[in-house]
């Protein structure tokens, strides 16, 4: 038994009637297919039930949500977009903290039952590996995963209070990493901790598709006409972010919308998915999973910290070798943006950050 959360809508008027929540199922569905008929077919609900329930919607809402076209199919009205909208911008921006709630449930039930399994509690920056992996782990009947979203840095701090097992975090490559590295270095102990290889990645600009404003680099986030949406202070993605400004020379306090901030790389491309802005600065599979475009800035290794002592658990070597198996091969080769960097090998900090001096 394992217990998941997931945000619910209820649409409740003046009257007191409401309107069945599948509204964001079949308008995700049209706006996919661009037909009606398909959508109702996506969505396992015969052509009059999804014509019936959009009628009744459109009359709850009081004005259209799908346009449709003889001869052109089926497209969401601006009402329509904005409504399905909102749904992607709760569950990309709540994804996290409902995931860490049930993470909590899941470990105290599991602690009170008669035949409690054995946990490992992981700490992590949010990525598409990551969450992928503790899926995989599960199904192959591995430990239970305690698995926590939190910023690179707050990940590694809970490590060295022994607050998790493993603490998942990202760092540039090459000589931005080096730059980057003091916010990092303060809870990175050589002695005590080891590194266990997973993901190279890429981040970059999410952009709408098409790229109406021809932004090309950096350098464009500071013209009037953009609006820039950024990741929470203290992520991982922000300190990459703020390191790549100050090397091609801009302040972020000329980059207009530069302060608003969301949690994770799903909720900015949500952001610009909706035209409440123009550009963020996030993972691929976020700008994918919402039909946006991406343009690569840089390269990061996401990886695993954990104690050396550790490893000599056999939990900690059922995880190497899932990772370095051929399940985990195949849900990475088609995550956009990523590649597999020696997944489950381990390093020494040193060979990890040569630059490392404590």
């Amino acid at each position: 038994m394992k217990i998941t959360i997931r945000p619910a809508w209820t649409f409740v008027n003046d009257m007191g009637e409401k309107v069945d929540p599948k509204i964001f199922v079949l308008l995700r569905a049209i706006h996919d297919t661009g037909r009606l008929t398909l959508a109702a077919r996506q969505t396992h609900l015969f052509y009059r039930h999804a014509w019936g329930l959009l009628k009744q919607w459109s009359r709850f809402f009081g004005g259209p949500l799908v346009e449709l076209r003889r001869g052109k199919g089926a497209s969401l009205s601006l009402l329509g977009d904005k409504l399905l909208w909102a749904g992607q911008r709760c569950n990309a921006g709540l994804f996290p903290q409902l995931e860490n709630i049930a993470s909590v449930l899941n470990r105290e039930i599991g602690q009170a039952s008669q035949h409690p399994r054995i946990t490992i509690r992981v700490h992590a920056s949010h990525g598409y590996a990551v969450e992928k992996l503790s899926a995989l782990m599960e199904r192959h009947g591995h430990a239970q995963i305690d698995l926590q979203y939190m910023g690179s840095v707050v990940a590694l701090e809970s490590l060295c209070r022994s607050s998790c097992d493993l603490a998942g975090f990202h760092v540039p490559l090459g000589p931005l990493g080096k730059r980057l590295w003091a916010p990092y270095a303060e809870w990175i102990k050589p002695r005590q901790h080891r590194i266990i290889r997973l993901v190279l990645r890429s981040q970059g600009l999410i952009l709408p598709r098409g790229k109406p404003l021809n932004i090309k680099s950096l350098a464009d986030l500071t013209r009037p006409d953009i609006r820039f949406v950024n990741r929470q202070r203290g992520s991982g993605t922000r300190i990459q972010l703020d390191g790549l400004l100050q090397a091609h020379s801009i302040d972020g306090n000329n980059i207009p919308g530069y302060e608003t901030s969301e949690f994770t790389h799903a909720a900015v491309a949500a952001f610009i998915a909706s035209g409440i802005a123009d550009v963020g600065f996030g993972v691929a599979p976020a700008a994918q999973q919402f039909k946006l475009e991406f343009l690569p800035i840089a390269k990061e290794r996401y990886m695993f910290a954990c104690h050396k002592d550790a490893l000599s658990n056999a939990s900690f070597a059922g995880i190497t070798e899932l990772l370095k198996g051929d399940a985990f091969r195949k849900i990475i080769n088609d995550v956009s943006g990523y590649e597999l960097d020696c997944p489950g090998e381990v390093m020494t900090v040193k060979q990890a950050f040569p630059w490392h001096i404590r």
